[in-house]
């Protein structure tokens, strides 16, 4: 009789099954409490932020207890805050960066030093010793760039002034992470009784030839890196080395004793022109989401509430006073640089709260002795505080700080246009420039986004839709797809740009005519590839100038001659310069022999000529 052999799973095989459940359950536990947690709280307005954090404080250890190592799942979960920074360093290009240097070191600056003496004050007064009062209100200082960034995004306002504003304090709060730790390094070396290892030249060399590298490599290696894997026609190698851009970056950083996040951000700048930009940003975007949201439920999962409870009243002192004297400090130096009192009070509605990075630099006073664990457990469990309170007091910020409201009556949003030509901006110059189009029967669709030059230009008899062309949503709607052209008449260069760069990626077959601000801008526009462009003043000026030779004598058919020559001159320096050909343009520019004077003397008045002779 044969016998039926049963195949027994293997010991070793079961442990492995069993493994992976343990590793799967607590991914599946974390996304459930995600997935309920944060569209109730979006529901009831008081913003996915504050979801995660209670969902965080729900599965952690002081409520469920279902994650007992919160700090295992933080420290993973910061490469989100990372992979953020390098998606906002990709849309800060290096000259937007350098003409934000007077907000970064200038605003910037002024408040993170002045809240950090006003703190420090306040927890000496507080009973703090004068160490750990420093600690604790330079750590406090430094608002959280997830939460503020996060808002800021989802609400639409990191391209505004206020928005670049805040990017502008926050980059200063994240290089001053270094400073802080070289600070809490030389005070834990008084401490011990060591020397003042922390401050070594060879620390700060290190840290200069890490940020050297990361441009060097940004400006000549990422670009032709990014060509060759794009030659694989293989998106997850575009994936692949998307990430390794970023996590590189930040590893060199971290290694060299600068933030991960600084060294992402570096990255993101450096790549910010590169035509794969868009690309990259695609690939990144569902990474930095899915670890921004973990990093969220880890901080609540760091509350411990039994600390809370034990010393209850010096967290809940701690944390009314540094709000309250951080606020203060805020609103004093956003007046002093120029904000109204409306735009003060949304800053402090912001920046009011501590962040991620006190948590690093709270870590390592305590390794270094300068506070101890139970001061750095009290301190963290404030700022977690702090930044859940920041969704609420941002939603009464915005009942009670709001603008004056813009009345829309008679003004209509775009929708299902089809003229043949989109106009951007019914101003002074897209007004006259309509004019011509119009009297020859050719069909516009104009948009604007000021609803008082729209009901302007209805009473005479235009129809101008409101809508911001900086949306693609926008563009889309106003018939940009099936438009032989757009016209760009706005005065706003940053606008003017990111249109342009919209405009040329999204829609490559509707031919681009745009207004420049000056020399420099009209470079840049025709590197982008613009159809045409044309400086808002050129054209005025060679008639202002060309009027004055008339003036002084010169015939009609001269003076274009001259202009004429003038203008292609300039046509032939600026091509030349937006082609890379700098030295070509400037041998146009200084070498080339200058032309002939084309005013005949017999042309000349006669009391200008006998002048001249004298």
């Amino acid at each position: 009789m044969a016998t039926i052999e049963i195949n027994k799973p293997h010991p070793e095989k079961i442990m492995a099954e069993a493994g992976i459940a343990q590793t799967l359950g607590p991914v599946v536990v974390l996304l459930v409490s995600a997935v309920i947690a944060v569209p109730v709280f979006r529901k009831i307005g008081l913003g996915s932020v504050l979801g995660y954090f209670t969902a965080g404080l729900l599965v952690g250890p002081s409520v469920l207890g279902i994650f007992t190592e919160p700090e295992t799942i933080l420290h993973i979960s910061e490469l989100g805050v990372v992979m953020f920074l390098f998606l906002i360093g990709l849309e800060m290009r290096p000259q937007k960066l350098w003409a934000l240097r007077a907000q970064i070191f200038g605003l910037g600056l002024a408040q993170v030093l002045s809240c950090i003496v006003l703190l420090t004050g306040v927890g000496v007064l507080l009973g703090l010793r004068p160490a750990a009062a420093f600690i604790a209100g330079a750590g406090f200082v430094l608002s959280s760039t997830a939460v503020i960034m996060s808002i800021l995004k989802e609400r639409g306002e990191l391209a505004s002034g206020q928005g670049q504003q805040a990017v502008s304090i926050l980059l200063l709060e994240d290089v001053m992470i270094v400073p802080l730790l070289a600070i809490a390094a030389f005070m834990s070396a008084v401490v011990t009784g060591g020397g003042a290892g922390g401050l070594s030249l060879t620390a700060i060399l290190v840290a200069l030839g890490a940020i050297a590298l990361v441009i060097a490599a940004g400006r000549w290696l990422l670009d032709p890196f990014f060509a060759l894997l794009a030659r694989a026609r293989n998106t997850e190698v575009l994936i692949a080395g998307a990430l390794l851009v970023v996590l590189g970056s930040a590893l060199l950083m971290e290694q060299s004793g600068l933030s991960m996040a600084m060294g992402a951000f570096l990255a993101g700048v450096m790549l910010s022109g590169s035509s794969y930009r868009h690309q990259i940003e695609t690939d990144i975007e569902p990474f930095k989401g899915l670890l921004m949201g973990l990093f969220f439920l880890a901080v609540g999962m760091s509350l411990d509430l039994s600390i809370v409870a034990a010393n209850l009243r010096i967290i809940i002192a701690l944390l009314a006073a540094y709000v309250v004297v951080k606020s203060i400090g805020i609103y004093v130096i956003a007046r002093m640089f120029g904000a109204n009192n409306i735009q003060s009070l949304r800053r402090v509605s912001l920046f009011a709260q501590g962040g991620e990075f006190a948590f690093v630099l709270y870590s390592a006073a305590a390794g270094g002795g300068v506070v101890g664990p139970a001061e750095s457990a009290i301190f963290s469990s404030v700022i977690i505080l702090s930044m859940g309170l920041t969704p609420l007091v941002l939603i009464a910020a915005d009942r009670w700080l709001r603008d004056e409201a813009i009345s829309m009556d008679g003004v209509d949003e775009p929708q299902g246009l089809k003229g043949r030509v989109l106009l951007i901006g019914f101003g002074r110059f897209g007004q006259i420039a309509s004019q011509l189009l119009l009297a020859q029967g050719i069909d516009i669709s104009a948009i604007d986004n000021d609803p008082d030059r729209i009901r302007e230009a209805e009473r005479f008899g235009f129809k101008v839709y409101f809508g911001d062309g900086k949306r693609l949503d926008i563009l889309r709607q106003s018939g940009i797809a099936s438009a032989d052209m757009v016209m760009i008449c706005i005065d706003d260069r940053d606008a003017i740009d990111r249109i342009v760069e919209l405009v040329t990626e999204q829609f490559p077959s509707c031919r681009v005519l745009t207004r420049s601000y000056d020399r420099g801008h009209a470079i840049r526009l025709r590197r982008a590839g613009v159809d045409f462009e044309i400086r808002e003043t050129f054209e005025s000026a060679l008639a202002f100038g060309g009027a004055g030779l008339r003036a002084l004598g010169m015939t009609p058919l001269d003076v274009d001659e001259v202009t004429d020559d003038i203008r292609r001159r300039d046509s032939e320096r600026l091509e030349a310069q937006a082609q890379g050909d700098l030295l070509a343009g400037r041998d146009k520019l200084h070498v080339a022999p200058r032309p002939e004077p084309l005013i005949p003397r017999r042309n000349r008045p006669t009391d200008i000529e006998e002048a001249s002779r004298g």
